[in-house]
């Protein structure tokens, strides 16, 4: 299983950013897929998944601000940030879990400025 992600950047407070993270190496559309992130000197948090069957869950954080989403025929799965925050300042790592272990990304930096 490999996971590819891109798309972090500098953004202003209040701006938007999509986060895009490309899949292989496994039957994509029979497995969850989310997004954490890890703050500054702080421990990974998840931030946003997306089951086989399109069920969401985002954290209390970014609830009204950020929307995940799939494609199965490309293999993506896509973070939306809107109404992005300093504290949304963090690398984050798209997360696919199959057969007891986490498979992760290589990071994606998200800065933003006040």
């Amino acid at each position: 299983v490999q996971l590819q992600a891109c798309g972090g950047g500098l953004v202003q407070a209040g701006g938007s950013l999509r986060l895009s993270c490309a899949a292989s190496g496994i039957n994509f559309r029979l497995n969850t897929v989310g997004w954490y992130r890890a703050p500054p000197g702080k421990d990974r948090e998840l931030v946003a998944r997306i089951s086989s069957s399109y069920t969401t869950t985002l954290a209390d954080s970014v609830e009204g601000r950020f929307t995940i989403s799939r494609d199965n025929i490309k293999r993506m799965v896509y973070l939306q940030m809107d109404s992005l925050k300093p504290e949304d300042t963090a690398v984050y790592y798209c997360n696919l879990p199959f057969r007891e272990r986490d498979y992760w990304g290589q990071g994606t930096l998200v800065t933003v400025s006040s």
